[in-house]
This record gives C-alpha cells, structure tokens and sequence, in this order.
C-alpha cells in the first residue's frame, strides 16, 4: 500500500465509495444525499491542507484522508482529519495506515494535537482504532448524531497530542 497525495484523477475512484458510505447515513454527519460537486470541494482540500489517497499496487484506490487546521487563530495549533475507507478493502490496514499517515503529517507541520469533532459511538471500528492510536474522548455528546437505525446516539470528540 502506498499513500500519496489525492490529484483530481483521484476523484472518480474516491467518489463511488465516498457517496456510498455518506448515504448509508451512519457514521459520517455529511448530509447522505450531498451531490458529487459538493463533496469534491469538500474532501479535496487545497494547500496547507492535505487529501491523500491509500493505493494497492495496481493504482485501485484503498481509501483516503483529509487533513487540516481544526480551528483558526489561539486554535490554528490542532489538527483535524476524517477518512474513508473502500468498504471492499475493509480489514486491510487502510485506516490504521492513513490515521498512522495523519499523525506524521500533523507532527511535521508543527500542530501539537489532532481533535477528531464527530466519531459516532457506534462506530465502534473507528473508535478502537483512534484508542489503539492514542487518541482518547475528550467528550460525549449524548444523542447529537441521528442514525438511520439506532435513532440518537452520542457523538464523540476525540482527540490525541503530539
């Protein structure tokens, strides 16, 4: 797996997974029917921030990150970042390696922590994974995300220095 910078080519192959998984309503707080040009210019992130790509060796794309500043001004000093991962390529170490990616990224571009905003408690995968990763809660927001099957459910902001 080789992680690289997401170049515009990079968009059709993110897109089909990303609208997949932002319909499915139930991790992400992107409205599920956001149309392809909106969620372009929402993942694709110009410089300082960053939007990677996770490719296999033939080039198919594994999944992808963005990352940024979480805050301007007394907050520019920590980061953000959301992922996705091909449901196809699920239990391949793509998310371990882009949240390994992120930190590294953040680290040297001098931010002294990384604040995820919105980790929905059932999403049980991601959590563990930021846990094994050093991240911790630094909050629970009791019933702020809706999910599609399981009604309210708390919405975690998560977060880990560097």
């Amino acid at each position: 797996m080789r992680i690289t910078t997401a170049e515009p080519a990079h968009w059709p192959l993110i897109w089909p997974f990303w609208r997949d998984i932002v319909r499915a309503g139930d991790t992400y707080t992107y409205w599920p029917d956001t149309d392809e040009a909106t969620a372009r210019d929402m993942w694709m992130l110009a410089p300082p921030s960053r939007t990677v790509v996770a490719l296999d060796d033939d080039g198919r794309v594994l999944g992808t990150a963005k990352m940024n500043r979480n805050h301007m001004g007394g907050g520019a000093h920590v980061a953000s970042a959301s992922f996705m991962v091909d449901p196809a390529a699920q239990g391949r170490g793509v998310g371990r390696a882009l949240s390994e990616y992120v930190i590294d990224w953040a680290r040297a571009e001098g931010y002294r922590a990384i604040q995820f905003n919105a980790v929905v408690e059932t999403n049980t995968r991601a959590v563990k994974l930021y846990e094994s990763l050093g991240f911790a809660i630094a909050a629970n927001l009791r019933e702020g995300f809706r999910h599609p099957e399981l009604g309210y459910v708390g919405l975690l902001v998560m977060y880990r220095m560097l």
